[in-house]
């Protein structure tokens, strides 16, 4: 019998971050600083919503875009945060989370060869996605000392005659890294400049702590040339929920609905009117979340330097990356001896591509308490380093 398998699928490596959940499950008294998954539960009144729909009957196919109410108020969000101007007809398109809308974009744009540039460290499924669209992948290593921002010099660098995407994550994931306006200035005038398109993943959108949140397609001359994914899961605590949004140029976006109708159909009828909900009167839900974020991050901080591990100063998402070179072992042999000796699960983060190694990506979003513990745990492990 031949071979059925797809090479290009059996080539890509499996989920770093999966490899220490796993290990995890089978080592009793472990506290999980792994998972990047709000402790929040989804505040009532959006529950509700979703439950209402299900009692009301509304368990039928939306359209393949997704709910008019929905996409209306997608729009609304978007104008009301980032004075951007989507329409909810043709410029909107709700998905199965996040994750499919980055997946259906590389589908609908990508043809054999072209390239992807991608900053790393970065989400774990954006070169395959990428790979599996027909890519090929050029990485950015973004720097610590630049607090992991792109500039627009190493952009440059990166670009041949056949980069056509660049996908990057602000704020991101697993950093913490954000972009100012002058930063994105700067890299809008280097996508114009060589006739880029943007992939801007901004699902940690609402949990920046510095200022508001700029999206890349609010610069003069973006709009035209971004895809800006969103979602529900980090800002209103919906990760089960499995809702997602793209908006970009109605060109682009109605090839990604082609491909979202023959694979998925359509997102699930009940968390869309769960969703309308939580636009329309969610904003203090996501400031409450978000102050605990920041009470966390401040404490996290000021641990990190109580026991000497370098770490710069994350602004967004909830995650800090500290620095653990001077302990002279690779990040995965860092994470699994403080899981074996201390029962802490981080993550290395090498599993967020090579431009990570050194370092080691620690979620807050897990309450105080939890924290207290598992950085105890972490101070004892590193005393045994020195």
């Amino acid at each position: 019998m031949r071979d059925f398998l797809s090479k290009k699928v059996c080539d890509l490596k499996p989920s770093g971050i999966r490899k220490f959940f796993d290990i995890a499950s089978e080592i009793k008294g472990c506290i999980s600083l792994g998972v990047g998954e709000p402790d929040f539960d989804t505040p009532w009144h959006i529950r509700e919503e979703g439950i209402y729909s299900l009692e009301r009957g509304r368990t039928h196919y939306t359209s393949n875009a997704g709910l008019k109410d929905l996409r209306v108020e997608i729009s609304n969000y978007l104008k009301r945060k980032n004075n951007l101007d989507y329409s909810y007809n043709d410029e909107i398109l709700v998905t199965v989370g996040g994750s499919e809308a980055i997946d259906v974009a590389l589908r609908a744009m990508i043809e054999d060869g072209d390239e992807v540039i991608i900053t790393t460290p970065c989400y774990v499924s954006y070169e395959p996605c990428a790979i599996m669209a027909g890519a090929k992948v050029k990485t950015i290593p973004l720097k610590n000392e630049n607090e992991f921002r792109l500039t627009k010099e190493e952009l440059e660098k990166a670009i041949t005659p056949k980069s056509k995407i660049l996908l990057m994550n602000f704020p991101n994931n697993p950093t913490g890294a954000i972009m100012e306006r002058k930063d994105l200035e700067e890299i809008a005038k280097v996508v114009i400049e060589h006739d880029l398109i943007v992939i801007s993943d901004e699902i940690y959108s609402e949990l920046t702590y510095t200022g508001n949140h700029v999206s890349i397609a609010e610069i003069d001359g973006m709009k035209e040339r971004t895809i800006l994914i969103n979602g529900f899961s980090k800002s209103f605590a919906m990760t089960g929920w499995r809702l997602g949004f793209a908006c970009g140029p109605k060109e682009i976006i109605k090839q990604m609905i082609k491909i979202h109708q023959f694979c998925i159909m359509c997102a699930p009828i009940a968390s869309q009117y769960a969703a309308v909900e939580a636009l329309k009167n969610g904003d203090s839900d996501v400031l409450e979340m978000r102050e605990s974020y920041d009470e966390r991050r401040r404490f996290l901080l000021h641990r990190l330097k109580e026991m000497g591990l370098p770490c710069f100063t994350p602004k967004g998402a909830f995650y800090v990356f500290p620095d653990i070179r001077k302990y002279g072992m690779s990040s995965e042999d860092f994470a699994l001896r403080l899981l074996n000796e201390q029962k802490v699960v981080v993550v290395p983060g090498s599993a967020f591509g090579d431009s990570g190694e050194g370092f080691i990506r620690i979620s807050y979003a897990y309450s105080i308490d939890d924290l207290k513990k598992a950085l105890a745990r972490v101070e004892a492990f590193i005393k045994t380093l020195k």
